[in-house]
């Protein structure tokens, strides 16, 4: 959702607040496809700071559905949502050092500012549990309904050359 900020830039201590909703259906990370459960909006309020300056925040939540990644069951979870930039004017027709993409005419892309703090704040392992144990790499069981009853013995590979002599002489 692109929101025009001209009126909040030009009238110095001017406050907006403004609700809104993560629009896409989908979040995906490094091939990680998550499903968006969330309908709550993000709560933002836009302040002028200065002539043609405006700080933007923005607090909530958005509750996606993924995959565990041991045990691949899906899994819900809480992404924190909280957002505090600042942006003017002037850097809205040109990109500077410091790249703002979801600013640019003076026109604020909520949707890609949501969807950049859902990337940093997004968890680097999605369990179920803390103590997930994952498939079996044999037959591919749930380890954590019990044991699969596959042999997981793995030989040291050091000691791979002598399971080649015979002791027979």
């Amino acid at each position: 959702m692109l929101r025009n900020l001209t009126d909040i830039l030009s009238e110095e201590g001017k406050v907006e607040s403004l609700s809104v909703p993560y629009e896409a259906a989908f979040f995906q990370k490094d091939g990680v496809n998550c499903k968006v459960l969330s309908d709550e909006p993000i709560a933002f309020v836009f302040t002028n700071t200065a002539k043609g300056e405006a700080r933007i925040e923005g607090k909530g939540s958005i509750r996606l559905q993924c995959r565990c990644d041991r045990c691949l069951k899906r899994v819900d979870i809480d992404v924190p949502v909280l957002i505090d930039e600042n942006v003017r004017e002037e850097n809205a027709d040109r990109q500077t050092g410091d790249e703002q993409p979801f600013w640019h005419d003076a026109k604020l892309d909520t949707e890609l500012l949501i969807t950049n703090e859902i990337l940093v704040n997004f968890p680097a392992k999605i369990l179920c549990k803390e103590d997930c144990k994952g498939l079996c790499p044999n037959c591919g069981k749930d380890l954590n309904e019990g044991d699969c009853g596959c042999d997981t013995f793995v030989p040291d590979p050091r000691w791979a050359a002598l399971s080649n002599i015979s002791l027979k002489q």
